[in-house]
């Protein structure tokens, strides 16, 4: 009762996609990787200024 099946999770993909339909996914997705992409960006920035000033 705890795990879901490969069918459970086939037809919430399935719900979400006639619900927010393919073109809205993809802008969510690119908007999701450039929000981890710059938070990656961030941290590296703040590890390279704390380096610095040591």
């Amino acid at each position: 009762m705890g795990s879901f099946s490969i069918w459970h999770w086939l037809l919430v993909l399935l719900i979400i996609l006639l619900i927010f339909g393919t073109r809205k996914l993809k802008w969510i997705g690119k908007d999701l990787g450039e929000a981890v992409r710059n938070f990656k960006q961030a941290l590296g920035n703040e590890k390279n200024n704390h380096e610095n000033k040591d």
